[in-house]
């Protein structure tokens, strides 16, 4: 800064650095290019340098000529050629001289008054045949205080001066057109037909233009050099007295903190608005999750009422076999079969073949295709969320990838590697998938869980437990005749007999029923946690980063919108 300031300037100025600081240290954190951050960067450093006056424009637009008329000496180079292939900065300095600061970059010293408060910058052209050089220039605007846009009466406002200043109304520069060349125009009609137009396609591609000057800035400098008679229908005057009003003490000192808001406010609002699309994005990521969330509860749901369903049918069996040894035991514990009774082989063979039946072969199927169906279910719930994971990327590429990909580093980039992930998890999970060991590892659990109960021998299957449970209760009543009478037989030991083979049977298949049941289930309820687990295993690196990218952005959001607010309240303070 290049004045004693107030005590409120100073007050504005503190303020400004503080939350241009901040900006800059939240643009970091976010990953913001380089380019834009170093732009940000440049405008805090230059709040303490001289204020920077900007002349831009096409080549032959007469932005060399502009300045030498404005400074009253032929410091740059002239011509109908392009001669500002450079940046050139006009310094003040006791003695005239030429130095390279930087690359593309040169100093020009004189002593003019107007320079010891402003340095004056001189742009190579915005055109196409000097493209080359418009980085240069593009580069600059950032670190400008105040934009001179010089275009030509005889071609105002070309294809790349359009271009060129719409660059210029992102960055939130105070801009001043100046039409040149109008001694070229027969009338004054035609200057103020020229103007208009200037004007009013200014004021569309950037919005507020501060001013808009009419000059000639060869007639300017004829008339600094011996003509003065030129210099009134030059109408160089108005421009001088309008820097020399703006750029006093307190508008430099405006204008010099204006320009690094303007930066900070684009850039923040561009950050804001990228913040929030990631926060929508990430909004729509816990939708899926929550998809998958609920597909897990409605799969575990559907999964116990139809394993219940399954075991009911089991059950059903059970019940069927302990209805028809009731049955049985009426028939034959009464004393017109006791001749049938004392033939105990025959009578088993006859409860074999009434009771047990086809009983064992029937519960083995049916835990078979228990098995089967869940093996099944689970491998189709991994093919659904592997799918799910498929569509929901298929359906946000274009917009998050984009042309050429997401960059590294990025919410895009990383968001996506972890759909990869995912996906790529559950895709293997569906291919590696063998069915038939899934189905023989349950099997056997279930079958060795039942076997522990001591109703089977070692390596008995479970048909085989039934068969077993069943005939334990009529070895102890066949045979039990041999030897009595038929009166003792009939009065006494019948109808007991009968009771108790029935109670023997009803509770020898409950304990079986407990225990076939209680093995299926707790095999279930483990294959159900183990298939749960393993969606949640695969999903659980894209939820924690969608939780943790959400705060982070929803903080972000916060300070951004924050400072937004207090851009455009110093602006406002500021004054237009």
């Amino acid at each position: 800064m290049d004045a004693i300031l107030t005590q409120e300037q100073e007050d504005l100025l503190r303020r400004t650095r503080d939350v241009l600081a901040r900006l800059r240290d939240l643009l970091a954190d976010a990953g913001v290019k380089e380019q834009e951050r170093a732009a940000l960067a440049e405008s805090i450093r230059q709040l303490d340098e001289f204020f920077l006056l900007v002349v831009a424009g096409e080549f032959n637009s007469g932005k060399s000529a502009f300045i030498n008329a404005l400074i009253g000496q032929a410091v740059l180079q002239e011509g109908v050629t392009p001669t500002t292939t450079h940046i050139h900065i006009l310094q003040y300095g006791e003695e005239a001289g030429r130095l390279p600061r930087e690359q593309g970059v040169w100093v020009h010293t004189a002593a003019v008054e107007l320079l010891r408060n402003i340095n004056i910058v001189d742009t190579p052209g915005t055109n196409a045949i000097l493209r080359e050089h418009e980085a240069l220039t593009a580069e600059f605007i950032p670190r400008s205080d105040l934009v001179l846009f010089v275009t030509s009466a005889d071609r105002p406002f070309s294809e790349s001066e359009r271009a060129f200043l719409s660059q210029i109304r992102d960055w939130g520069k105070k801009i001043v057109l100046i039409v040149n060349k109008i001694d070229i125009l027969d009338d004054d009609a035609a200057r103020e037909q020229v103007v208009e137009f200037v004007r009013s396609a200014g004021q569309k591609l950037v919005g507020e233009i501060a001013a808009v000057f009419p000059i000639s800035a060869r007639q300017a400098q004829l008339a600094k050099t011996g003509q003065p008679q030129l210099w009134e229908p030059s109408n160089f005057e108005a421009v001088e007295a309008y820097i020399h009003d703006t750029l006093d003490d307190e508008g430099r000192f405006r204008l010099k903190l204006l320009n690094p808001l303007g930066v900070g406010l684009r850039l923040a609002q561009e950050q804001l608005e990228e913040t929030e699309a990631n926060i929508a994005l990430l909004k729509e990521d816990t939708v899926l999750l929550d998809d998958i969330e609920r597909q897990m509860t409605y799969y575990n749901q559907d999964m116990k009422r139809n394993f219940q369903a399954r075991l009911g049918e089991i059950d059903n069996l059970l019940f069927e076999m302990e209805r028809r040894g009731n049955d049985f035991f009426d028939e034959m514990l009464r004393l017109g079969r006791i001749p049938d009774l004392i033939r105990s082989k025959q009578v088993e063979r006859q409860f074999e073949e009434k009771v047990v039946a086809d009983t064992p072969r029937l519960i083995e199927n049916r835990v078979s295709e228990l098995v089967d169906w869940m093996v099944e279910q689970d491998l189709r719930q991994w093919t659904a969320v592997a799918d799910h994971l498929a569509q929901r990327k298929k359906e946000q590429v274009s917009r998050i990838v984009g042309e050429g990909g997401p960059r590294e580093g990025t919410l895009a980039y990383d968001r996506t590697r972890l759909i990869d992930s995912v996906g790529q998890a559950t895709r293997r999970a569906v291919e590696t998938y063998d069915e038939e060991r899934e189905a023989e590892q349950i099997a056997e659990a279930a079958r060795q869980a039942v076997v522990s109960t001591g109703l089977a021998g070692v390596g008995v299957g479970l048909g085989v437990a039934v068969a077993i449970a069943a005939h334990a209760a009529v070895l102890d009543w066949t045979g039990i005749i041999g030897g009595l009478t038929a009166a003792t037989i009939g009065l006494l030991i019948l109808p007991a007999r009968r009771r108790k083979a029935k109670q023997e049977l009803a509770e020898k298949l409950a304990n079986l029923r407990q225990q076939l049941m209680a093995s299926l289930t707790d095999q279930f309820e483990r294959e159900m946690r183990r298939s749960t687990q393993r969606v949640e295993d695969a999903v659980a690196p894209f939820a924690r980063f969608v939780r943790a990218e959400k705060d982070k952005l929803e903080e972000q959001h916060t300070t951004l919108v924050e400072l937004e607010a207090h851009l455009e309240g110093l602006q406002r303070q500021l004054g237009p």
